[in-house]
């Protein structure tokens, strides 16, 4: 049986912590920031977590 290729999108934007948990980048963060109020910007800094509906293909696609 072949090896199992990760998916090299994924492999790029997601992260693993050292617990296991799915870690990604919030969208809207790309441009037109000037029209975005600090607070708001400040928080789509930030990083979270993989929802959990999605944490299963995630996975599938991380090769994990």
């Amino acid at each position: 049986m072949p090896k199992m290729k990760t998916d090299s999108g994924a492999k790029k934007r997601i992260k693993v912590t050292g617990t296991g948990r799915l870690r990604r980048r919030k969208a809207f963060r790309g441009h037109l920031m000037e029209k975005k109020t600090s607070v708001r910007s400040r928080r789509l800094g930030r990083d979270t977590d993989i929802s959990p509906a999605l944490e299963k293909s995630v996975k599938r696609l991380m090769g994990l």
